[in-house]
This record gives C-alpha cells, sequence and structure tokens, in this order.
C-alpha cells in the first residue's frame, strides 16, 4: 500500500489521549497530530521540537512525510525554522504579531510595534454582535478592553477587545500587556492560529474623534477582527479604528 494512504504507526499515548487519524494522505494526518500536541501543550511555544528523524521514527513513517507536515505549520507560522538550529514552536513575539497580525504601517514604511494605554476594562453581557462572532450563548460574558495604540508616541488606533471571559478567567485581575497574544498563549494555553478581518471606511464619532486627537467626521479605517485558537474556534474579536492620514494596511498576498 502507497505511503499516502496508510495510517500512521505510532506508539501508545496516555490513556484519553489517543487520535484517531483519518484516511487522509498521510502528511496531512501528521500534520493533524502535530497540531494535537501543540493544542494540548505538549509541544509549548518557544520548545525545540526533535528532530525529522526522531519524529519519522516515532510516527513510523518516511522523513520527507514529517518535513511536508513541518512545512506546512511553518507557512502557517506556527512553528519556525531557525538554520542550524532546529524548528520549534511560534511564540507570540512582538516580531510574530507585526508581520502576521498588525497591518498598520506608517507611510514612511517602517512596520512598528505599537504602544498601547488601557482606557477602560469592563465585565457585561455580550451584545448581539459580540454573541456572534464569539459564537457565545445568550447571557454569557464578555471582557471588553478598549485602549489606544500609538505608533511613534502619536494616537493611530482606537481599539475595543471582546473576550469569552469563560476562557479566560481573571485576565482583568492584573495589568492588561500590550501583547495580548503572548498572554493567552502563556497564561490559558490558547494559541491564535489565524485570524479573519473585515475592513470598512467610516467617519469618526466625537468621543472617538475626541480619544484619538482628531475632529469629528474624520475619516477612518474599521477592521472587525475575529481571531481563532488552533481548533478553529473564535477567541477574540477586536474592533479598531485607525486613522489613515500617516498610515495605510498594508498585507502582503501570496
Amino acid at each position: 500500500m502507497t505511503e499516502h494512504k496508510r495510517e500512521i504507526a505510532h506508539p501508545p499515548e496516555p490513556a484519553g489521549s489517543a487520535e484517531i487519524l483519518g484516511f487522509r494522505p498521510l502528511y496531512r494526518q501528521v500534520k493533524d497530530h502535530f497540531v494535537r500536541r501543540l493544542v494540548d501543550g505538549v509541544w509549548a511555544p518557544g520548545t525545540a521540537l526533535p528532530s525529522e528523524g526522531q519524529l519519522a521514527a516515532e510516527l513510523g513513517v518516511s522523513q520527507g512525510t514529517v518535513r511536508k507536515a513541518l512545512d506546512e505549520l511553518a507557512a502557517e507560522n506556527l512553528l519556525v525554522r531557525r538554520q542550524g538550529r532546529g524548528t520549534f514552536v511560534a511564540e507570540h513575539d512582538e516580531q510574530r504579531i507585526l508581520f502576521q497580525f498588525f497591518k498598520l504601517v506608517p507611510d514612511d514604511g517602517v512596520a512598528q510595534f505599537p504602544d498601547s494605554t488601557v482606557l477602560a476594562t469592563e465585565s457585561a453581557e455580550a451584545d448581539d454582535a459580540e454573541r456572534a462572532a464569539l459564537a457565545l450563548e445568550a447571557g454569557e460574558t464578555v471582557l471588553r478592553i478598549r485602549r489606544i495604540r500609538s505608533l511613534g508616541g502619536k494616537p493611530q488606533v482606537l481599539e475595543t477587545v471582546s473576550l469569552p471571559e469563560r476562557r479566560f478567567p481573571g485576565l482583568a485581575d492584573g495589568p492588561i500587556p500590550n501583547n495580548l497574544y503572548s498572554l493567552f498563549a502563556t497564561r490559558y494555553g490558547v494559541t491564535v492560529a489565524h485570524a479573519r478581518e473585515r475592513l470598512k471606511a467610516v467617519a469618526l464619532s466625537p468621543d472617538e474623534a475626541r480619544r484619538l486627537g482628531a475632529a469629528a467626521g474624520t475619516p477612518a479605517l474599521s477592521i472587525d477582527r475575529i481571531a481563532l485558537s488552533l481548533e478553529g474556534v473564535p477567541v477574540e474579536r477586536r474592533l479598531s479604528l485607525c486613522l489613515t492620514e500617516e498610515a495605510h494596511y498594508q498585507s502582503d498576498l501570496r
């Protein structure tokens, strides 16, 4: 039987963690197996992975099959390959977020990670938009974080982050970090794998404009983002109002 049609042979795993791998191309089965290790925290952010040869021997597949699975995970920014050092689980450090998630770039073309100032946090029942975005039941609560994000010391983004409170208990009890995705991964074991965004041109309300130091009615770019975990579960809704007089939204299409 050809390799792409057989199942992975691997040593028994602890009770309750066994995986059922479907009848799919073998490298896809291997990839899903590795994603499950990321989800379960077996491979934590920053962890160095075993060599391709070791993984191939463990799973009973060819080294090429393992390499193809790892290549896809690296292309999805879940793993990082470092020449001469090996393959590591990606961390939500500022450089990764700047490359993958923060797309607002000053017109001079020099990308930079924004500073953040938290304006308010609150626990409240999710509204209709939050329930729809985060797949919440009626009556569930969210933690809302409202903050200003600045580039070069100048307010550029007014942001409202909505999080399912049951998934992130106690998050608001301490300081809210600039890098939320790193906190999600290290404290709660939630890795943001990808996101969906909707962009729209809007005019700032008087309150929004005041927060950003602009005139009421100033044009702004509205970015409505839903962040998804490794399992594809929505874990964050982020609504950003961005001034674009001196900055632009930059996206690399592949």
